[in-house]
């Protein structure tokens, strides 16, 4: 492949795929590797307004400052600019209990994130190429998977862009070669102690005796599953089967699920993207009857509800929201979320507000200090307008709250233990406004 046509046929992807625009600025993920090095070649050739950005992380001694001045040496001559930052990768793994592969990722793609919005930047491009697409294809489908793990890796993934899924690691050495482009070359990818690098190194070359454009004949297979796939998620989309909520809660319908030819494949349809495997996606649809049973994925949890599966994102760090309140005044009690309380004597035209978010008490019946914090197993109030004590839990039951939003439900508890609100919801009866009322609080909820 002469470099005119590598080039051209990157630029077809990229407008095939509408990844990129010649008007406005994209980041290129440079390493210094052979694929980063055509890649931020074949976009300045084409006109792209490109930019590089190089993670040192640390792992591999003189090979890392090799990699980095071999960036910097590159660019300059390039005339690109380089933006260059250094990670302590392995405090980081340690730190947050992950390994040295995933706090790479993590840090690498948050960097990434912050360049984008700092540059206002289209996106990153990253060098992934089709042979790496085709590993992933069979790495997929020994670990086993559905329709969707056997796309290949995707053109787009946010703001990570791919331009070269549609050139071999052949190509893009005969491209260097043809420029005679010097890049430098990661000692450890020709050690084949992980999983990619024996596909790499010995599955393939094995697979090429057979079919000697092997990889070819995987790509294309690929192509046609992702457009399949496309089609499979377009007819799954009725909403009579999945719903999204405003807080990013998915539910698939259970009698949904359940009515199609193959509820199994449906259900892994769509439970693949949330990265849930086929054990656990069986097993889920095996316990659908099973409420409450939950499962989580690297990036979501699953729970059986009563009529639904539901599927949120994984919250890290999350807070444990208990919250002091000692006197009347206004508190933060998460990122951009605060609550008032006030106190006021009882006027003649005084009229409680209706706002689900502010409870109107009684101040004499309600002991400070009170408590914000989430509900717990075994909370009990008397709901404004009952008779008898009820379980929090069966109260959220009886107005239709799911699972989730049993578990993120807050109350405000008074110095006593006793309920005074169920923010959003409901104000406890032992706490309302009568004829000896004589002063007012006010409990307001603000969430900006």
């Amino acid at each position: 492949m002469n470099i005119s046509r590598f080039e051209h046929n990157v630029e077809q992807f990229i407008a095939r795929h509408q990844l990129l625009d010649k008007d406005k600025p994209c980041l290129i993920a440079l390493s210094g590797g052979a694929d980063s090095v055509s890649l931020l070649l074949a976009l300045l050739h084409l006109g792209y307004k490109a930019e590089a950005c190089h993670c040192n992380f640390h792992l591999r001694g003189s090979e890392s400052v090799r990699d980095e001045q071999f960036c910097v040496s590159l660019c300059e001559r390039l005339g690109v600019p380089l933006h260059r930052i250094h990670f302590d990768t392995e405090q980081y793994a340690s730190l947050h209990k992950v390994s040295i592969e995933m706090a790479a990722r993590e840090l690498r793609y948050r960097y990434f994130e912050q360049l984008i919005q700092d540059l206002e930047a289209q996106g990153v491009c990253v060098a992934h190429h089709r042979d790496d697409s085709v590993e992933t294809l069979l790495i997929n489908l020994i670990r086993g998977t559905g329709i969707n793990g056997l796309t290949g890796i995707a053109p787009r993934n946010g703001h990570v862009l791919r331009p070269l899924l549609d050139v071999s690691r052949e190509d893009i050495l005969e491209y260097l070669s043809l420029q005679q482009q010097d890049y430098v070359t990661d000692s450890t990818n020709l050690v084949p102690d992980v999983v990619r690098n024996k596909i790499r190194l010995q599955v393939l070359p094995l697979l090429r005796t057979i079919n000697p454009s092997v990889s070819d004949s995987i790509a294309t297979t690929a192509t046609h599953l992702a457009e399949a796939n496309k089609m499979l998620i377009a007819a799954l989309s009725d909403s009579r089967l999945t719903q999204t909520d405003s807080k990013g809660i998915t539910a698939i319908s259970k009698e949904e699920l359940l009515s199609k030819a193959s509820p199994e494949f449906v259900l892994h349809a769509l439970l693949s993207p949330y990265h849930f495997q086929g054990t656990s996606i069986l097993e889920i649809l095996n316990s659908i009857d099973a409420v409450g049973k939950r499962w989580q994925s690297s990036t979501h949890q699953a729970v059986i509800d009563r009529n639904a599966i539901l599927i949120k994102a994984l919250e890290k760090g999350k807070q444990s929201c208990a919250l002091k309140i000692p006197e009347t005044g206004k508190y933060s009690c998460a990122e951009g979320q605060y609550i008032k309380v006030e106190s006021h004597a009882r006027t003649p035209d005084f009229r409680p507000s209706r706002k689900p978010m502010v409870a109107t008490l009684d101040a004499g019946k309600v002991e400070f200090p009170l408590t914000l914090r989430r509900t717990i197993p075994g909370d009990r109030f008397r709901p404004f307008g009952m008779k008898g004590n009820k379980l929090v839990s069966d109260f959220l039951t009886d107005i239709k709250c799911n699972a989730f939003e049993k578990e993120e439900q807050l109350v405000v508890e008074d110095a006593s233990q006793r309920i005074v609100w169920l923010i959003g919801r409901r104000t406890a009866d032992d706490f309302r406004i009568d004829d000896s009322t004589n002063q007012i609080l006010q409990i307001e909820y603000i969430s900006t």
